[in-house]
């Protein structure tokens, strides 16, 4: 576990200064342009990285792919679902 951030579950997570071979570079694909920040609940995939390739893959396409609902919608969908859940969005 990264000890330098606050954790928020008891899954064991690889930091992205840890991260090496295909974990930096799904890291790299899942991460913040700028910061290179990877999201938690990216994050708890870190010992699967197939399995965070295969959430960032279904992310994008419910939030970017085709769909009757526009981008906004679809945030705030996720703002409320996080706030009911008391989870961080």
């Amino acid at each position: 576990m990264d000890h330098s951030e606050k954790p928020i579950a008891w899954i064991e997570t690889v930091p992205e200064s840890g991260a090496s071979g295909e974990l930096k570079r799904a890291y790299q694909r899942a991460g913040d342009a700028k910061s290179g920040k990877v999201d938690h609940i990216m994050k708890i995939h870190s010992l699967n990285p197939a399995s965070l390739i295969d959430h960032l893959h279904l992310y994008k396409t419910l939030m970017v792919g085709d769909s009757p609902l526009t981008r906004a919608q679809r945030e705030m969908i996720g703002v409320v679902v996080s706030a009911i859940n008391r989870c961080e969005y």
